[in-house]
């Protein structure tokens, strides 16, 4: 593996940048489980899921983000129980509607 030597510093504004514009995309000021579904070939997940009407959809204390339709926020105290019934619920309705088939991207280890 080679690498040529770069500047310090624009590297440093490039890294900012990117956090910003994740920042103002993303909540990742809220606890939440990270990108759950994978893109789908040719389209992407949060468009879907925000097209399927369930942005701010909740189930006890897990949402979907008003901000980012492929992230589910914990709103406090939300349960294992609770993202997994938002989980299939948003899977359901996005093939319902478009006949696309989600993928989650999150891991889903034992049952709630």
């Amino acid at each position: 593996l080679r690498l040529a030597r770069g500047d310090v510093e624009a590297g440093r504004r490039r890294i900012a940048e990117l956090l910003r514009e994740r920042g103002a995309s993303q909540p990742v000021q809220s606890a939440n489980a990270g990108s759950v579904f994978k893109n789908p070939r040719g389209d992407h997940a949060a468009r879907l899921l925000e097209a399927a009407g369930l942005k701010g959809r909740r189930r006890g204390a897990a949402e979907v983000s008003t901000r980012h339709a492929n992230f589910i926020v914990n709103r406090g105290g939300a349960r294992a129980a609770d993202i997994e019934t938002l989980i299939d619920e948003m899977r359901r309705a996005v093939r319902a509607r478009f006949g696309v088939e989600l993928e989650t991207e999150v891991r889903i280890v034992g049952r709630a």
